[in-house]
This record gives structure tokens, sequence and C-alpha cells, in this order.
């Protein structure tokens, strides 16, 4: 079997990971780069991530999360963080920066910056914010892979309460919203998830060749 597919029939959504196993810095900066390599939007990346070792805020965290014993059992809890809102400053910023990495005059890259600046001018608050969000599960999936690819777990989470999370962790006087969190470590050996059977719908079922 493809090796991909390998790492990706190992990886589930771990239940009870093994509080004494901690990702080395090694491995953890190897995460991150994965995360900061996803693809976005434009290449905009409209949010940040947080990651919280500290073990009194993931305890506050944890009730906020129905209770979960992931958020403080993990090795690291990742807070996926979409801006609340993005407009010219942000793209201004991705100019500069596109500038600067390929070394081409801004100029350029003005017809872009406008197109950029028009379409997302355009949105409503509230759309800016449900994109901005959307852009955090793409970067969540690199994390997966990536995490897969170290033999390390990753149990993603849209169970909790973004308003006590955000509350907790100051997000909101950042512009930012929490929302996805991320635990990853080590599943514990007692975790009998671990040996169930992948459930997934069948080629015939879900896919659409056209």
């Amino acid at each position: 079997m493809n090796h991909f597919l390998e790492t990706q029939n190992w990886r589930y959504a771990t239940k009870k990971f093994d509080a004494s196993k901690k990702i080395s810095t090694e491995d953890l900066n190897t995460l991150k780069e994965a995360i900061r390599l996803s693809s976005s939007s434009y290449g905009l990346q409209p949010y940040k991530v947080i990651i919280v070792e500290n073990p009194e805020l993931r305890a506050q965290i944890q009730p906020a999360a129905w209770g979960q014993s992931q958020i403080t059992d993990a090795s690291h809890l990742l807070v996926f963080a979409n801006q609340t809102s993005i407009g010219d400053t942000d793209i201004d910023t991705l100019i500069q920066n596109m500038s600067a990495t390929r070394g081409i005059d801004k100029e350029t890259l003005s017809g872009y910056q406008d197109f950029m600046k028009s379409n997302v001018n355009g949105l409503s608050e509230e759309a800016k914010a449900i994109w901005n969000s959307k852009q955090t599960y793409l970067a969540l999936a690199n994390l997966l892979n990536a995490a897969a690819e170290l033999k390390i777990d990753v149990t993603p989470m849209e169970g909790f309460v973004p308003a006590k999370v955000n509350e907790i962790l100051g997000l909101e006087a950042l512009g930012l919203n929490a929302s996805l969190l991320a635990t990853v470590g080590y599943r514990h050996e007692e975790d009998a998830t671990q040996y169930y059977k992948k459930v997934r719908k069948s080629n015939e079922e879900l896919f659409i060749t056209l």
C-alpha cells in the first residue's frame, strides 16, 4: 500500500492520550512548519495558531471543551484562531512579503493586489469571518497529515464553546476567534478506539465521475 495511505489508515481521532509522553522539540517544529506551509486562499493565512502548553490554561479550557480528557492529557493543545475580519492591511502585508521573498517589484503585483482587495472588501463582515474560519481547516489538514507521517496522534475538535475559549485566552482583544482545537501527542495503550476498523463511505458512494 502507498505509504501516505498507510499513515491515513493508521491515524484516528485519539480518545485517550498518554500524558507521560511528550512531543520532541524537533517534531513540534516540523508540525509547526507543516502548518505554516499550508495552502490558504490567496496565501493570506488569516489566522493564528496558539500553542497552549500552560497546564493551568488547559485546565481552564477543558470545561469549555465538554470536559474532554484530551485537552489536559495530550502533549500539546493547539488552538486555531481565525481573524474576525480582514482588509487592505492584510493584503498589503502579503504583497510586501511576496515582493521581498520573490525579489520582485511591488508595482508588478499591483493588479493582483487590487483584485484581492475588490473581492475581499466586497464581503460582509460576517462573510469575512466565516471565510477566515474556513482557512483554518486547510491548516488543520496539513497538521493531521504531517503528524501521521511522524506517528504522532492528533484529535481535531469542534466540540467546544468558542466564546469561552476566546475569553480564557484573551483572543477577542487580538481580533481573533477560536475556530478549531487540536490535541497532539501519543495514544494511550488503553485507548480501545485505536483498534477499531476505520469506517468510511465506499468509492461508489463517495465519488461521482461526470
